[in-house]
C-alpha cells in the first residue's frame, strides 16, 4: 500500500515512532500542492490540516480513497467531506492507539488496515471536537494554569507533583510545551462556546498569544 503524507518534521518523526510495515510505502510531502504529484496513492494523510486553515481544496480529488485529516476543532460534519479525523496533536502520535472519527460512508476495516501498517490500533470515537484524550489533557493543563494564577505553587513544583502523584508521563506545563499552548487554548476556546466548564484560564490564553 502506498500512502502520501502531508506533514512537518516533528509529526513525521512521531508517525514513524512505532515503525512501518514492509507492505507500506510512504511519500512524504510538505505542501498541499504536492498532492497533485501523488495521484497513485492508496490513501492520504494530512497532518497539517489545521495548520493550513482547514483548506479542503487539495483533498477533493482523493475522496474515493481513505483521507485522514488532523482536525481537532472541526468535526466531519463541519468539514463537509467524508474524511477520517485523526488525533495528531504533537505527542499523541507516539502512542500505539490512534483516536479516529469515521464517517458512516467510510470502510472501518480499511481504516484499521491502514493504521495497522503504521503499527497502531484504531480507536473509533464519536465525531466530537477535541476527541477524548485531548479534551482530558487540555483540562488538566487548564486547571494547572488556574492553580498558577492563584499562586498555589510554581510551574516546576506543579509538574513534579502531578508526575509523582498521578504517574503522568509529563507534568501539565511540560505537556503544554509539547502540544503547543496555541493548540490547547484553541480547543478550550472552541469547546467553551457550548460547554462553560471548558473556560480557558486567563494566564493560559496570555501565554498562548505570546507564542
Amino acid at each position: 500500500m502506498r500512502l502520501v503524507v502531508l506533514t512537518n518534521e516533528q509529526l513525521k518523526e512521531e508517525l514513524l515512532s512505532n515503525g512501518v510495515s514492509d507492505d507500506c510505502k510512504i511519500d512524504w510531502i510538505s505542501s498541499p500542492k504536492e498532492f497533485l504529484s501523488h495521484t497513485d496513492a492508496d490513501a492520504v494523510i494530512d497532518l497539517l490540516f489545521e495548520d493550513n486553515s482547514y483548506d479542503v481544496s487539495h483533498l477533493t480529488n482523493y475522496l474515493k480513497k481513505p483521507v485522514f485529516v488532523n482536525s481537532m476543532n472541526k468535526t466531519i460534519v463541519e468539514i463537509g467531506l467524508p474524511v477520517i479525523r485523526i488525533n495528531a496533536w504533537p505527542g499523541f502520535l507516539k502512542r500505539n492507539i490512534a483516536e479516529v472519527s469515521i464517517n458512516d460512508e467510510i470502510n472501518k476495516n480499511e481504516v484499521e488496515k491502514i493504521l495497522s501498517l503504521l503499527n497502531r490500533k484504531a480507536e473509533s470515537v464519536p465525531d466530537l471536537k477535541g476527541f477524548i484524550s485531548p479534551r482530558v489533557v487540555s483540562m488538566i493543563i487548564n486547571e494547572a494554569y488556574f492553580a498558577l494564577e492563584e499562586n498555589v505553587s510554581t510551574k516546576e513544583e506543579i509538574d513534579i507533583a502531578m508526575k509523582l502523584g498521578t504517574n503522568y508521563p509529563y507534568g501539565p506545563f511540560e505537556w503544554g510545551k509539547i502540544i503547543g499552548l496555541k493548540n490547547i487554548a484553541g480547543l478550550l476556546t472552541e469547546l467553551f462556546i457550548t460547554e462553560k466548564r471548558y473556560q480557558p484560564a486567563t494566564l493560559l490564553l496570555k501565554e498562548a498569544s505570546e507564542q
